[in-house]
């Protein structure tokens, strides 16, 4: 496969998974042997995947994902994303604010044979927490 044929499937993956909440996608675009690795608690493989996006398709009404920036090498592909949303459902166990949210965070893919092997994801969680108002602002 190409690195733009990569770079479509991450694309394909955040649209379809994260945007629409279709977990179908995650059954499609990853690989059996699929391997999660993000600082959110979750089952292992394709199933640990899913339920990420189900807990904060639940957490988040309105939910839309937005990749910013996208690079690729080789069998990887680093995607920067922003993802907004209202903040209705329980989530890392807080109760739910009301509050409108915008989170940035940086995930790399590992592309194996057509589908997504491998998932390295860190997000702003810190200021998510201010924005919900958990945590104060920095130097408070």
């Amino acid at each position: 496969m190409s690195i733009e044929d990569n770079k479509r499937i991450v694309l394909r993956f955040f649209e379809e998974g994260p945007s629409k909440g279709d977990l179908r996608a995650a059954d499609e675009l990853l690989a059996p042997n699929f391997a999660l690795h993000t600082p959110l608690p979750s089952a292992p493989g394709i199933k640990g995947m899913n339920d990420v996006i189900t807990a904060c398709r639940s957490a988040f009404e309105h939910l839309n994902v937005t990749v910013e920036d996208m690079v690729a090498e080789e069998d990887k592909v680093a995607a920067r994303f922003t993802a907004r949303g209202i903040h209705k459902g329980a989530f890392m166990d807080l109760v739910p604010t009301g509050k409108s949210i915008t989170m940035t965070g940086i995930e790399i893919f590992r592309i194996e044979n057509g589908k997504i092997a491998e998932l390295w994801g860190e997000a702003n969680l810190l200021g998510l927490m201010q924005q919900l108002g958990i945590l104060p602002p920095l130097g408070q």
